[in-house]
């Protein structure tokens, strides 16, 4: 009886081993992790090549991402494309400062219909810097550039915050184009957006002026709208929610500034005081290719004031060590949640094109 019992068990553990032996294995279902590139995000990007914060070039950026200072990031309000760049680093041709930042393809003239749209939120700016440089804590986030002659700019978007203030400034700028073959007399003219302008600077070092009372914070979402018309004159349009709506023209084709006499107050404050004095030809901007950029250009760096008071920001760059700068605040890094652009076809030409300057 006993030998019956034994032989029952073993038959019955056979069973069982032999009924999971042929069950079917259980598989863990693996989570597929995709990556969401910015040009799935902002699908404009063959119209542009993209310059990395470390000064190289990566071309045209679909399906591309940098982990350091081009990618993704989504949070409650949807997607966004970052563009990040240090104070300091390898800089693209001769600048001074680090951008990570798009560069328009085509080339069109001051009289070509063309438009840029962007919504963005500036997310840092640099954490150190002489209060005293205009440049410093600041980052431009798009530009009219012109491919042609000195290669000046007849406009730059600016961010700027100063250290311990809530609130910022955006202001734009128009670079002169400086009359005759000396472009070192060349100089920038500022209008305040909301908040500040670029002369608004701190009286020492460490010292800071009065945070503006309509300015627009870090991580607040802000949009302009950049539109050049056949007449050679450009339309800017910047909106916020819960700011005024504003909006300018200047014409890119016709100079204001054809006489020593002409440089307004500001810039003889700012700029004339270090010899930048420059008149400029009377036609503009009228007989040069032009292009859009768009990104974080940052406009603070580690040089010495005395080399520029005006763009030399004497800022904390640990000789360029990237993940330093990054852990202690001294970079830039902007958000752009939509961007859109349209050029007419009488563009001069589809060949990709870099300054060697700015």
């Amino acid at each position: 009886m006993k030998t019956i019992k034994i032989l029952a068990t073993v038959l019955s553990l056979f069973a069982v081993l032999n009924s999971c032996s042929n069950s079917p294995k259980k598989t863990e279902k693996t989570k597929l992790v995709t990556t969401k590139y910015a040009s799935e995000v902002i699908p404009f990007f063959d119209h542009w090549n993209l310059i990395l914060g470390d000064g190289s070039n990566a071309g045209v950026a679909n399906k591309y991402e940098h982990p350091d200072y081009f990618y993704t990031q989504t949070d409650k309000t949807g997607d966004w494309v970052v563009f990040k760049a240090p104070n300091a680093g390898d800089t693209h041709g001769t600048s001074n400062n680090c951008r990570t930042e798009l560069a328009q393809l085509k080339k069109w003239s001051a009289e070509t219909p063309a438009k840029l749209s962007a919504s963005l939120k500036v997310m840092n700016v640099s954490a150190t810097g002489d209060a005293r440089v205009a440049a410093s804590y600041s980052v431009v986030v798009g530009q009219i550039h012109s491919a042609d002659g000195h290669e000046n700019e007849p406009l730059k978007i600016f961010y700027k915050k100063f250290p311990g203030h809530t609130l910022g400034s955006v202001f734009w700028h128009y670079e002169i184009n400086t009359s005759g073959d000396d472009n070192s007399k060349r100089w920038d003219y500022s209008s305040a957006v909301w908040g500040n302008d670029f002369s608004t600077v701190g009286s020492a070092e460490s010292t800071y002026p009065q945070e503006p009372e309509d300015g627009i914070a870090l991580g607040e979402e802000f949009s302009y709208e950049i539109e050049v018309k056949e007449d050679g004159i450009m339309y800017l349009t910047f909106t916020s929610k819960g700011h005024e709506t504003v909006s300018f023209t200047k014409n890119l084709i016709e100079s204001d500034y054809l006489t020593k006499e002409d440089l307004p107050l500001q810039t003889q404050k700012l700029f004339v005081t270090i010899g930048q004095d420059g008149t400029e030809r009377s036609n503009a901007y009228s007989e040069e290719g032009l292009f859009f950029k768009l990104g974080a250009y940052n406009q603070t760096n580690g040089k010495s004031p005395e080399v520029n008071k005006n763009w030399c920001s004497a800022a904390e760059t640990f000789n360029g060590d990237l993940k330093k700068q990054y852990e202690t605040g001294n970079y830039t890094e902007v958000w752009f949640k939509k961007a859109s652009i349209v050029v007419s076809d009488k563009s001069i030409s589809n060949q990709g094109y870099f300054t060697k300057n700015d």
